[in-house]
């Protein structure tokens, strides 16, 4: 899985003075869980576009001054309720022997005949929570639905894998294609309406 270097610089006081003047310096306060005492840093806003803004799923690189690195997974973040800046982000530290939790996007491959054939596609599970050590955190999951027809789904037990594990039962419907119903009925309504005036009409010119 692709990382994105997040470059910052360790914070020496934590309270809600520094953190404020932080912020009004365009600096985003983290912490960074997992090790064996959280560590407190902070980094430019920018830094973290390709990070936050995506939704491709990606691991960290938490380069703090003086040469210190430490793999991680964004956990938690929270924005401004008005002008959705970032105002603070949790990173977990990533051990190569300890399996971490992440949601990993999928994408749909290729073009349904359902669909072509009217049915409606209806993509339920657009991300999917795994557990997996870090170096089989997968970018995507890619799902071919060439040959999706209407009626048909695809479900999680399709998707399962030695290398992570699902956490969602394996019946759990990711994506599907549905007829469109209320179109059919209409058109059948309009028919037997038809029917039903065209009958009328013979027993009335029967009745002359």
């Amino acid at each position: 899985m692709k990382s994105i270097t997040i470059s910052g610089s360790k914070r020496e006081s934590v309270g809600k003075k520094a953190t404020k003047a932080l912020r009004n310096a365009g600096k985003v306060p983290c912490v960074l869980y997992g090790g064996n005492k959280p560590l407190h840093f902070s980094a430019d806003e920018p830094a973290f576009k390709n990070l936050v803004y995506t939704p491709n799923a990606h691991t960290a690189v938490i380069e703090i001054e003086g040469g210190k690195k430490f793999d991680a997974v964004l956990q938690d973040i929270q924005f401004h309720p008005v002008t959705d800046a970032i105002l603070h982000i949790d990173f977990y530290q990533l051990f190569a022997d300890k399996e971490v939790t992440m949601d990993i996007p999928v994408r749909l491959v290729g073009n349904s005949p359902g669909v072509r054939n009217g049915g409606r596609l209806l993509f339920r599970k657009r991300k999917l929570t795994i557990k997996a050590l870090p170096a089989n955190l997968p970018d995507f999951f890619d799902i071919d639905i060439s040959k999706l027809k209407i009626g048909g789904n695809i479900a999680v037990s399709t998707l399962l894998k030695d290398e992570f594990t699902i956490l969602h039962p394996d019946n759990t419907v990711v994506v599907q294609v549905k007829a469109a119903r209320n179109a059919i009925v209409t058109d059948d309504e309009d028919e037997e309406e038809g029917t039903e005036g065209a009958e009328a009409s013979t027993e009335e010119t029967a009745a002359e």
